[in-house]
C-alpha cells in the first residue's frame, strides 16, 4: 500500500449486518476520504454472555452481500479465523502487521454510543494508540456528546483526519436508526425487514431460516463487557 493510504475498519457481531452499519462505514469513508473500509464480523464477541444467533459463516455471508456493489466497502473474514475473543486491540495489532500500515493510516470506525464505553475496552487506554478512532453519530447520540462524556479524552478529539498521530475523529453525519436486536425480534414475529437490511441480506435470512428461533445456543466463558468486541455497535 502507498504511504498515503488510509484504511477504515468497521467490525462487530453483525448478527445481522444492517443498513445502520453500512451508513456508519460510508459516513466515515466520505468524511475522511478513506481509500476503503473493511467490514469485519467478529468470531467470539467478549461483550456478550452468549454466542451470536447466526453462525460465523452466515454472518460473513450476510456481510459480503451487504457490501457487494457498495463503492469503497469490502468484507473480510480475518476475525473469524483468529483465535480467542475478538478484542479490538488484537485486531488492530494484527492488521498493522499484515498491512504494513502505521497507526496514523488506520481508522477504526465505531458508533458514538459504543465509544462512550471506551474506558471498559480491553487494553484501554493503550488501544487508542493503535489507530485513529472514528466516532460516528448514531440516532439520539451525536458524536459531539462524547466530548462531555469523556472529558479526559477531549484533547485527543478532532474533526479532521489529518493528525500525524492517532486521534479521535468525530463525524456528525446521519445514520439510520436500526438495530440487530430489532431485526431479530421482527423475524421472530414474522414481520418484514424492508428498509432495515439490504434486500440480498433479507433474502439470505429468509432462505436459510435465520432468527426464527432466536435462542442463542452456547454460553461463552469470557467477560461480558459490552464494548470489548469490535466497535460494540448493535
Amino acid at each position: 500500500m502507498s504511504p498515503g493510504t488510509r484504511i477504515g475498519l468497521l467490525g462487530g457481531t453483525l448478527d445481522p449486518i444492517h443498513l445502520g452499519h453500512v451508513d456508519t462505514a460510508l459516513a466515515a469513508r466520505t468524511a475522511l476520504g478513506l481509500a476503503r473500509v473493511i467490514v469485519l464480523p467478529s468470531r467470539v464477541p467478549p461483550h456478550r454472555p452468549q454466542q451470536p444467533s447466526a453462525s460465523p459463516y452466515h454472518r460473513f455471508a450476510m456481510t459480503a452481500l451487504a457490501v457487494n456493489g457498495v463503492e469503497g466497502l469490502e468484507a473480510s473474514d480475518i476475525e473469524l479465523s483468529a483465535p480467542g475473543p475478538s478484542y479490538t486491540a488484537d485486531t488492530l495489532a494484527r492488521f498493522q502487521q499484515s498491512s504494513g500500515l502505521s497507526p496514523s493510516q488506520i481508522f477504526f470506525i465505531t458508533g458514538a454510543d459504543a465509544f462512550a464505553e471506551i474506558e471498559t475496552w480491553h487494553r484501554y487506554p493503550e488501544v487508542l494508540d493503535l489507530s485513529h478512532f472514528v466516532v460516528v453519530s448514531r440516532p439520539g447520540f451525536p458524536a459531539a456528546t462524547v466530548r462531555h462524556r469523556l472529558p479526559l479524552l477531549a484533547p485527543r478529539m478532532t474533526d479532521s483526519a489529518d493528525a500525524p498521530f492517532p486521534s479521535i475523529v468525530l463525524v456528525n453525519r446521519p445514520t439510520r436508526d436500526v438495530s440487530s436486536t430489532e431485526i431479530r425480534r421482527r423475524r421472530r414475529a414474522g414481520e418484514p425487514l424492508t428498509g432495515l437490511v439490504a434486500a440480498s441480506v433479507e433474502q439470505h435470512i429468509v432462505q436459510h431460516g435465520l432468527y426464527v428461533d432466536d435462542t442463542a445456543p452456547t454460553s461463552i466463558s469470557t467477560p461480558s463487557r459490552r464494548a470489548d468486541h469490535l466497535h460494540g455497535q448493535d
